[in-house]
């Protein structure tokens, strides 16, 4: 088990998306909003390493957010195919536990 302790997941929450020219983005300044184009109410992206796992939505209470998640998403078809997709390094790491057990 102390070899999942060294796996690194990047997780990722996307509130909502934006198009903007180069130029407005490099104007901006510190406390500058961007407008996105998504409301409150609307479904979050739960990605890890830049893939989407989950949809959710955000929850406020107090001064916390979290995000509540209610839906898993499923790998696509070609995914599925065997081996491992764990990110850089993925293969030693399965290697490694599969070792260690």
């Amino acid at each position: 088990m102390a070899v999942l302790d060294i796996l690194k997941v990047d997780l990722a929450v996307v509130l909502g998306r934006t198009r903007m020219p180069i130029h407005m983005l490099l104007r901006m300044g510190r406390g500058a909003v961007i407008e996105l184009d998504s409301t409150d109410s609307d479904m979050v992206e739960i990605l890890a390493n830049n893939h989407p796992i989950a949809r959710g939505q955000i929850v406020v209470t107090g001064n916390r957010i979290s995000v509540e998640v209610t839906e898993l998403i499923r790998k696509a078809e070609v995914v599925r195919e065997p081996g491992i997709r764990i990110g850089d390094g993925g293969a030693a790491l399965l290697g490694a536990l599969s070792d260690a057990l």
